[in-house]
């Protein structure tokens, strides 16, 4: 058999060469941990290329991606008691990126300590700002030379 270049795990492409455990990390909001966590459930060696993999074994991977806060502890997830619904869920990809930008702005229209410095984009927890965080601020220039 053939291994594939390319494999399309819930909507992202996985690169067929590597190992389905660390190709799994391509999907936005799954860590290594948690791909071994989905594929232990799923009933998927690990240690398989992801271009090995079966029509029948994408589809195990991807049922248990959807119902995974039933299937893992919840510490493994990274949307615990949602400010919304209070359940346990875990995001991928695009809904992970929309309910990150939904929380800021949440914070910032409440005007909350923490709104107001992601905001301005300035530290949250309490590190120090003389020294560091500059370096994505804006171009400028130090002292200029007068012609």
């Amino acid at each position: 058999m053939v291994r594939q270049q390319l494999v399309r795990v819930f909507n992202t492409d996985l690169p067929g060469e590597k190992r389905l455990l660390f190709a799994l990390t391509k999907v936005k909001g799954v860590s290594v941990s948690l791909a071994n966590a989905i594929l232990h459930t799923a009933g998927v060696p690990k240690l398989k290329h992801a271009g090995d993999l079966t029509e029948e074994e994408i589809e195990r991977i991807e049922q248990v991606m959807k119902s995974l806060p039933e299937q893992v502890p919840a510490w493994l997830l990274n949307r615990r008691k949602d400010y919304a619904t209070g359940r346990d869920v875990h995001l991928y990809a695009a809904d992970l990126d929309f309910t990150l930008q939904q929380d800021k702005r949440r914070l910032a229209r409440i005007k909350s300590y923490r709104g107001l410095r992601l905001q301005a984009g300035l530290p949250v927890r309490g590190q120090r700002t003389k020294s560091n965080f500059r370096k994505n601020k804006g171009k400028t220039m130090g002292v200029r030379k007068k012609k």
